[in-house]
């Protein structure tokens, strides 16, 4: 029973985010100043080099506005909306690149971007807590305090500046790897998948180094608070050896706060990726997010801001409910 109302409670607050997330992507792209109507009127005339008829002129502003769900109230067209996506995970065809499907975009950029992420996220934590932990725990030493001045020094640097050192020196001074990613479509091959992680190399650097420093500085601090606790002076009076007690109680006991930082960090993370996406013309939901906003294609932003949503707060609640794993105390409450 205190299984069931945990993972329910969990549950009813996932679902809650994914609501308020819903709503306010349905409402903001609206308060730009921009009609994607009128723009796609404006180019296709331009593309044609003559100016439509008035009637023409209507007809066409009213089967767009039925295609892209823009007609009747903007109550109407809101809950239309929650019922596209809900219950048929549809965003409609793309303003920009009609009339293919906005999740035939989503589905061609999104592993890249999950892909970045899930190796990005997992380095950077695992590497940031390793250092932390020996830094901590063998804070008496000199190179405990440069580890500490590492994470120091990287903390406060932004995900762009990273990106934009990366680019100056690994593909513009020395040319290691190439200023934006240049992946041609077919099938995959060992050439390709080879030229998929050449160009995955500065964006992942990016996203690693800069949530590096916090990983390491939290760890420093929880493991250095730990190691004085009276558990692990007992263990050590004991003879308990030092390796075990670095791995078995200090780390086993400063993991904890660690795993819920990491649950509040992904969106952080998400959004440094989406950033550093962008910057590398990286193909994924960064890239297209921008391509979406410069294009005024409410469909695309609705898609991908949603799609993003989805991902933070589902791997947000996975975490949540593994929790209890790693800590017994609150298995049921």
């Amino acid at each position: 029973m205190g299984l069931l109302r945990y993972i329910s409670s969990r549950v009813a607050s996932y679902l809650v985010v994914l609501f308020i997330g819903l709503t306010v992507t349905f409402f903001l792209p609206r308060l730009m100043p921009s009609d994607p109507v009128e723009q796609y009127i404006f180019e296709l005339q331009s593309t044609a080099g003559q100016s439509l008829s008035a009637e023409e002129m209507a007809y066409l502003r009213e089967t767009l506005n039925q295609i892209y769900g823009l007609e009747g109230s903007l109550w109407s067209q809101y809950l239309g909306y929650l019922e596209r996506v809900i219950f048929h995970f549809d965003f409609g065809p793309s303003f920009s690149g009609f009339p293919t499907p906005v999740m035939v975009f989503i589905a061609r950029a999104l592993p890249w971007t999950l892909g970045l992420l899930a190796m990005t996220t997992l380095i950077s934590w695992t590497l940031g807590n390793l250092i932390g932990l020996i830094a901590g725990y063998f804070s008496d030493s000199k190179a405990a305090a440069v580890l500490e001045v590492f994470g120091i020094l990287l903390y406060p640097i932004p995900y762009y500046i990273v990106a934009l050192v990366l680019i100056l020196l690994l593909a513009y001074v020395w040319k290691l790897f190439p200023l934006t990613t240049t992946i041609r479509p077919g099938p995959l091959t060992v050439a390709k998948v080879s030229a998929i992680l050449r160009n995955s190399i500065l964006p992942a650097l990016t996203i690693i180094i800069g949530s590096l420093g916090w990983n390491i500085l939290s760890m420093k601090a929880l493991s250095f608070a730990n190691k004085e606790e009276g558990y692990v002076t007992f263990a050590r009076l004991k003879g308990t050896p030092s390796r075990k007690i670095m791995t078995g109680y200090v780390a086993r006991n400063s993991i904890l706060p660690q795993i819920t930082a990491l649950s509040l960090s992904l969106g952080s993370i998400f959004n440094g990726a989406l950033l550093t996406e962008m910057l590398f013309s990286y193909p994924g939901m960064g890239l297209l997010m921008r391509t979406a906003a410069g294009a005024g294609d409410f469909n695309m932003m609705y898609g991908t801001i949603t799609i993003s949503i989805f991902a933070v707060a589902t791997a947000a609640l996975v975490i949540d409910l593994v929790y209890p794993l790693f800590d017994p105390r609150i298995r049921y409450r």
